[in-house]
């Protein structure tokens, strides 16, 4: 089975309702089954905000934090980087990064986006699939 690992942001306040359900408009929107989603990632500050958190538990998900730094070296393979947000963070985007993060540590090579980032009112979510035999064993 194919794997993917979803990249998440979201603003504080953000509720674990609204984080799923654009998780599970991402999913559908790429044709991949919920079982094949091994993973959630973010920036790791935000880590501790109860929707990704929430939303981690609520799937029985693991969910990994990545550093700024991590993150940055993904820049040149967003689809949807904002200055905005480098200026907030230090990296050009966390949903798209995050996903490629994870995808990468867990995969054979360099990932790809499956979805780039999707958004709703308080949250974002990106899809990468984890390539490789290695990722049959997750």
């Amino acid at each position: 089975m194919t794997r993917y690992v979803a990249g998440l942001g979201c603003r504080q306040g953000c509720e674990t309702a609204e984080l799923a359900a654009l998780l599970d408009r991402v999913l559908d929107e790429a044709g991949v089954p919920r079982s094949a989603l091994m993973g959630l990632a973010s920036l790791q500050r935000k880590c501790v905000e109860p929707a990704l958190a929430g939303l981690a538990r609520q799937r029985a998900l693991p969910l990994e934090g990545f550093d700024e730094t991590v993150l940055a070296r993904h820049t040149g393979r967003l689809h949807s980087p904002s200055a905005r947000v480098l200026d907030a963070t230090g990296c050009a985007g966390i949903a798209e990064a995050a996903a490629l993060a994870l995808a990468d540590r867990w995969g054979e090579g360099p990932a790809e986006l499956r979805v780039g980032k999707r958004s709703s009112g308080h949250a974002s979510v990106a899809l990468a699939r984890v390539e490789g035999q290695a990722a049959d064993s997750l």
